[in-house]
């Protein structure tokens, strides 16, 4: 009766049915607290249901009783992924495939951390192991393709993924792993054809749904600049990250040194200092205009999620009150209107930002609306006093340079794990 059970929970969670499983996987752990095949089972129910606490605890207790079970270190690490700890998650990895090393799945899930954590060589030579064992594991193929895209080898990355899609035409991760995989090499509308067919084997695909933005964002030519930096950025770990950002930073103050010292140069670097301040500001706001632009997309509108929404109108917002500091001030000629102008520009750059993802979900939220309640202290100041460069506008830039570093930091931290 208890087996029957068991079997009628694992056709339930394959069905993608994890409550109704957890239902019975209840009744039978009542009658049995031990059972380590119920644990396990209902782990991964918790784990479908994306409650990573309750599913960590479960498949606990199951190694706690039965430690040489590889399987069980395998479900653990899943766990440890979804919850982005991956530390642990390798740890889980290495000791389900020391215990059973001709499972090739254990190696090829274990790749894809790797190359979420950016280690594409370690990815690589993981995956091949992988394929060692079964040439047609489908996550190995996979797993080898995001490597070699990632460490420039595209040819063997296209072949690679082809063979996945020999093995299973229909596999919804395989076409997005494909179509991101064509959005890094320049071709979105080949990536386009991918996503849709992911899209079409499952609709609810994030994964699928995220390239598919990108990939019609990436119809205009400055968007496709913009994903080149993006991807070539994403591939570095964070000291080089960094390290170009600092590189970056101190590279404009010695051009502005120089322009500011030598009068005779300023005509020619001068150019180059505003190619420079356009090519930073652009980094930053570049996502959540283009974000505007997909609204009007018949298609594109239903994949932009409520945060994406919601920071591309604040974006909007800022980037109108620009624009009308601006024309006011051609047709008032006061430099006050230039203030107004100042705000809305400098306010696009923490609301591109406002709702990215990061470990404390409040930090860059209240950072924006800091900057913002500084910056309307300091538009009050100046239309009642004509103070261009008051306490509160001077705290606003000083504010805005802050947050570029600040938020650099929270980002690389949340992507480099």
């Amino acid at each position: 009766m208890e087996s029957t059970l068991i079997n009628r929970a694992e056709l339930l969670l394959e069905q993608n049915r994890p409550k109704e499983a957890l239902d019975i996987l209840h009744a039978v752990l009542s009658k049995d607290p031990n059972n380590i095949q119920t644990l396990a089972l209902m782990s991964e129910a918790h784990l479908e249901m994306g409650q990573g606490k309750e599913s960590q605890t479960l498949i606990e207790s199951a190694i706690g009783l039965a430690p040489d079970i590889a399987p069980l270190h395998y479900i653990k690490a899943k766990v440890m992924m979804s919850q982005k700890k991956f530390d642990e998650a390798e740890k889980s990895f290495f000791n389900a495939s020391t215990l059973d090393p001709s499972e090739a799945d254990y190696f090829a899930i274990w790749a894809m951390v790797k190359n979420i954590r950016k280690q594409f060589t370690e990815g690589l030579d993981l995956a091949e192991r992988a394929l060692e064992l079964q040439p047609d594991n489908i996550n190995a193929l996979n797993a080898r393709s995001t490597s070699l895209t990632k460490l420039g080898r595209k040819e063997e990355s296209a072949r690679s993924i082809e063979g996945a899609l020999r093995e299973d035409p229909n596999n919804a991760f395989t076409h997005a792993n494909y179509g991101w995989s064509e959005l890094e090499r320049g071709s979105h509308t080949k990536a386009m054809e991918h996503f849709k067919e992911a899209l079409k084997n499952d609709p609810t695909m994030e994964f699928a749904q995220a390239g598919m933005m990108e990939a019609l964002k990436a119809r205009y030519f400055l968007y496709r600049l913009f994903l080149k930096y993006v991807f070539w950025m994403s591939n570095l770990t964070s000291k080089y990250q960094w390290a170009v950002i600092i590189g970056f930073y101190v590279g404009f103050r010695i051009i502005r040194s120089v322009a500011d010292s030598n009068p005779a140069l300023a005509p020619y670097l001068n150019p180059l200092i505003i190619l420079l301040t356009i090519v930073a500001f652009s980094t930053w706001i570049t996502t959540p205009i283009s974000n505007l632009f997909l609204r009007f997309n018949p298609y594109g509108k239903h994949l932009l999620d409520k945060k994406e929404i919601d920071s591309s109108n604040l974006v909007g917002i800022s980037l109108v009150l620009a624009v009308v500091g601006l024309l006011l001030y051609f047709i008032d000629g006061s430099e006050l209107w230039l203030g107004l102008s100042a705000f809305g520009i400098g306010m696009m750059i923490p609301c591109s930002t406002i709702f990215s993802s990061a470990k404390n979900k409040m930090a860059l939220p209240i950072y924006t609306i800091a900057m913002a309640i500084l910056g309307v202290l300091g538009l009050m100041v100046i239309f009642q006093g004509g103070e261009l460069f008051n306490l509160f506008s001077t705290l606003f830039l000083f504010a805005l340079v802050g947050f570029q570093w600040f938020a650099n930091f929270m980002l690389i931290k949340q992507n480099n794990h």
